[in-house]
């Protein structure tokens, strides 16, 4: 049985126990636990600070876990990635008070920099050849240059308004970051098989997110240009109707697509079209 752990509250922890769900497997999201038993495969959940979770992989007091990006490579623990997840999207990035003539990333040179992460950052740095003091500071990283206590920060920026309401500008994105999936390097052959089957289910789960399946009546002589518009994920279903006329067509798309491509399959002659939400695509 593999040990996972995930972030015990904040929004890792809902988008996982999600995940987890449309994957089949049942765990509380409740922040009060430590450690529970998952429903629909052979998993213990345990309950974590999301910066905890890659030492608790290395050390094998979980088997694997789930966490952002930048908190892997800020602790640098022995883990492997094995899956990116598609959530908790952010960008580790260096802004500058807003009235600061920027030019460069060399105007880092000499000046102080407020961080929660100066690993990421010290080691950015020294890739660049720039020597510039690190401060560490726990939280509030934003308000650094404005109380004397930095020049300029790296923080961890989402839509960007939280440095405009402290007068910040972004300029220089470190990294982009998002959930992945870790695992301990030395898991046995048992576990190794037991993490592969977990990642079949979320790969499909992630697959399937915002995949439509659409379902439409056509003229036989329209498939060969309805096709050319809606290919599918290899080539769309053709089934015949009582009309020898008329055939069904079935295909899986991109929500994103979804309104553009009706549109012109009705200038071929689709009719009767539905669209129906998608729970899985198994490959």
């Amino acid at each position: 049985m593999l040990t996972i752990a995930i972030q015990n509250k904040g929004r890792l922890n809902e988008d996982t126990v999600s995940l987890m769900s449309d994957a089949g497997i049942s765990a509380s999201a409740s922040h009060r636990k430590l450690i529970s038993d998952a429903k629909g495969f052979p998993l213990h959940v345990l309950y974590l600070r999301d910066d905890d979770i890659p030492q608790a992989v290395a050390m094998g007091v979980a088997d694997i876990g789930v966490v952002g990006l930048n908190e892997v490579l800020e602790k640098e623990e022995d883990v492997d990635v094995v899956m990116k997840l598609g959530f908790g999207g952010c960008r580790l990035s260096l802004a500058v008070p807003k009235e600061v003539q920027y030019t460069g990333i060399r105007w880092f040179e000499g000046k102080r920099v407020a961080t929660s992460y100066p690993v990421i950052l010290r080691n950015f740095f020294a890739d660049h050849g720039i020597h510039a003091f690190v401060h560490e500071i726990a939280g509030s990283v934003e308000v650094a240059p404005a109380v004397g206590m930095a020049d300029a920060i790296f923080d961890i920026v989402s839509s960007g308004g939280t440095l405009v309401q402290n007068g910040l500008r972004e300029e220089d994105t470190v990294i982009n970051s998002e959930a992945v999936l870790i695992a301990n390097p030395h898991l046995d052959e048992e576990k190794r098989a037991a993490l592969a089957k977990l990642m079949f289910r979320f790969t499909s789960t992630i697959e399937s997110r915002g995949m439509k399946y659409v379902l439409m009546n056509l003229p036989k002589d329209k498939v060969a240009e309805a096709a050319a518009i809606l290919p599918g994920m290899k080539s769309p279903t053709i089934m015949p109707l009582a009309d020898s006329q008329w055939v069904s067509m079935h295909v899986v798309i991109h929500e994103n697509e979804l309104w553009e491509k009706i549109e012109k399959l009705k200038e071929t002659g689709a009719t009767d079209i539905l669209v129906l939400a998608l729970e899985n695509v198994i490959k």
